[in-house]
């Protein structure tokens, strides 16, 4: 049996019944049909079919069954398998003016006057009862505009039936239940219905098509085109809870990110994702919301913690910084779990790649268990190389800037900030600064020397020099730091301490390698070949290619071809800078300079300092001790066989060239800036400041 619905309220509408009704529109996410005057959604998951498949346009006649009326006046619908007039046993008119549905000749005018002779005729005839509702199922049908038909059975059935006859108790009679017993049955389950059980959100999987509650801290909401999704995280994970007040509409406006929340509603899948269809939203307060913040801080410590504290492999000098490791790789997987984003930025060398590259591939694995939606973790894992192998003003100010602009359009929240190879001296103090002003969390893993007014700048900082030890490859700490992040990616690892070094890797890096299957030979191959692509496109993170180089099956296709250009484009301007060294010989000390603004390509491979490193390895092998020094235009760097302090160095030559605007950069391995119309004077005084040094 259908109605046909002559109310002006959605509350007049009863659930269970199936109704005749009109397309209003489409939607992402269902069909909108009117009933009458109101409107109701037909959600997608209630068709049993794509939802772009319906042969429905705006305007066709369709049936439709009200599953639910909300409080907010939203209707729910479901699907009917009968969607011709002639499909159903007959036609009643559902006007509440009436009191009780009745046959279309009633409504019209015939006998609608009639009282009910007892308080048990106060409602539907127990004929209608029987009728009204159909049971949903999972059988497809194309609508078609038609015209209700009328027969003098429907009419017998609808009047003097008061119980089912024999023969309806076959197919037809199990399909369509009696209305009265399911609504009795209906109101005697609900008043008897427990509450719905509290379900963590790493088990709604488990839970589908269940009415549950969720409760939690709304760490992002959106609004999309049809519900607004409110993004809720517990101790265990997080869930998107589609709430729907109308098509593109906020519903529940006073909720906000970081309250704590109470959400009644059914898990279902959404595109693949499980998702909670918000029946009810409430905002907790007091020590309700603190029994849920509490449970939430004591799992997400828990989880936080890495599940092994041990090294990819035993080294004194990494596990002097041990504890420091444990903490940066505690604090990046805490900002996993509260759905921060995890933005890594290196340096655009071997070191920064290897390091960072690391990292990256310990958290992919980790952000894809947290978050189910598709593309989660080009969201939450951002590497992005760095123009300089400082964290300045100029980068942190990019970095805030994306920060906020994310913030402002999209609600997300604030990221964990990695620095790789960069951070630990006084260059960085300004732009750590800046993000800390921001409240964004900073990481910064670096293995060269530290300043030690910088090491307190960062929440959390990992270098041997700032604890007392010699500086270590930065590769080598991002690759022990990645197991720590994420125990399950340390076979990955294995090799990629060895591919860090410059020249041949320490026998317990080498020997981890070569147990992972990677000789020498492959080991400097990948090394130079992410060398090669570090330079080209600086400031793209290129992930897909980087992670062919070191993980692909086949990488070796890649990598030799690349490492033969490597190797092809080193040799040629090795040949086309050696005859223009100039070598010097000061209080016994042997340094030899390079004019790389006259005698190099120098926007070609390879970079100065990359060259600059390879010249004074081949000289020094000959030689012993030296400094070599590559001379640009208006800064110069050094390279040596023995410790040298370049910051010191720098600000000395500063007194010694009063306005040549000489500022050492980088710390005590970096580099030392000038201007250009005292490029001379610096050079000079330069030579005679590591002589002294090394006098």
């Amino acid at each position: 049996m259908f109605f046909e619905f002559r109310g002006q309220h959605p509350n007049q509408l009863t659930p269970n019944r199936y109704y005749r009704g009109t397309v209003d529109g489409f939607a992402e996410f269902g069909v909108f049909v009117d009933i009458g005057p109101v409107t109701g959604l037909l959600h997608r998951s209630e068709i049993p079919k794509r939802l772009e498949s319906l042969d429905w346009d705006a305007g066709d006649a369709v049936f439709v069954q009200v599953l639910d009326v909300h409080d907010n006046g939203n209707i729910d619908l479901g699907w009917s398998l009968r969607q011709e007039p002639r499909e159903f046993r007959g036609r009643l008119i559902d006007d509440p003016d009436l009191g009780a549905p009745v046959l279309p000749e009633k409504a019209d005018g015939e006998d609608d006057t009639e009282e009910p002779d007892s308080e048990d005729e106060r409602g539907e005839p127990s004929a209608v009862d029987r009728d009204d509702s159909e049971t949903s199922t999972t059988d497809g049908g194309q609508a078609k505009s038609a015209q209700p038909i009328e027969s003098k059975d429907a009419e017998a059935e609808a009047v003097d039936e008061t119980e089912p006859t024999s023969e309806e108790t076959g197919t037809e009679a199990a399909e369509e239940p009696d209305t009265a017993q399911v609504e009795e049955s209906d109101t005697e389950s609900t008043a008897d219905e427990e509450e719905p059980a509290r379900v963590p959100v790493v088990d709604l999987d488990a839970a589908l098509d269940e009415t549950v509650v969720v409760e939690g801290t709304v760490s992002d909401v959106r609004q999309t085109a049809g519900p607004t999704v409110f993004q809720v995280e517990d101790e265990t994970g997080v869930v998107d809870c589609a709430a729907f007040e109308e098509a593109g509409v906020r519903a529940y406006p006073a909720v906000e990110v970081d309250d704590v929340v109470r959400i009644v509603g059914i898990v279902e899948e959404h595109r693949g994702d499980v998702q909670v269809e918000t029946e009810e939203l409430s905002v907790l307060e007091g020590p309700a919301a603190d029994r849920v913040a509490d449970r939430r801080e004591t799992a997400l410590a828990e989880r936080a913690e890495p599940t092994s504290t041990t090294l990819l492999v035993e080294d004194p000098s990494v596990a002097a910084i041990q504890e420091d490791l444990v903490a940066a790789a505690t604090t990046i997987r805490r900002a996993v779990i509260e759905s921060r984003p995890v933005v890594i930025r290196h340096t655009a060398t071997l070191e920064g790649y290897v390091g960072g590259t690391a990292l990256e591939r310990a958290l992919l694995p980790l952000i894809r268990e947290e978050h189910a939606e598709a593309g989660a973790e080009y969201h939450y894992v951002d590497r992005r190389p760095l123009s300089d192998p400082i964290y300045d003003v100029e980068a942190a100010t990019s970095d805030v800037t994306d920060m906020l602009e994310a913030a402002d359009r999209h609600d997300e929240t604030q990221p964990l900030f990695v620095l790789v190879d960069a951070g630990s001296t006084l260059e960085s103090v300004d732009g750590l600064s800046l993000l800390s002003i921001y409240d964004a969390g900073s990481v910064v893993v670096d293995g060269g020397y530290a300043d030690a007014d910088a090491t307190d700048t960062a929440d959390v900082l990992v270098s041997p020099t700032a604890a007392g030890g010699s500086p270590l490859s930065t590769g080598v700490l991002g690759s022990h730091l990645a197991a720590l992040v994420n125990d399950a990616v340390r076979e990955d690892l294995a090799h990629l301490p060895a591919t860090s070094f410059w020249t041949e890797p320490p026998e317990i890096y080498a020997d981890l390698a070569s147990d992972a299957g990677y000789d020498l030979e492959t080991t400097t191959d990948i090394r130079n070949a992410v060398a090669l692509e570090a330079f080209y496109q600086s400031y793209e993170d290129k992930r897909e290619l980087i992670s062919d180089l070191f993980w692909a099956e086949d990488n070796a296709a890649l990598a030799t071809p690349l490492s033969e250009q490597f190797e092809t484009k080193l040799e040629t301007e090795l040949a086309t800078a050696c005859p223009h060294l100039e070598r010097r010989e000061d209080d016994g000390v042997q340094i030899d300079v390079l004019d790389v603004a006259e005698y190099t390509h120098r926007y070609d491979f390879p970079p100065t300092e990359l060259l600059l490193a390879e010249l004074h390895r081949r000289e020094a092998e000959a030689s012993g001790p030296m400094v070599t020094i590559a001379l640009d235009e208006d800064e110069l760097f050094l390279e040596r066989s023995t410790a040298l302090d370049v910051r010191a160095i720098g600000e000395a030559v500063a007194d010694r060239v009063p306005g040549g605007g000489v500022t050492p950069r980088g710390g005590r391995d970096g580099r030392i800036e000038f201007l250009s119309g005292r490029r001379e004077a610096v050079l000079e005084a330069v030579i005679e400041e590591v002589s002294v040094w090394l006098g």
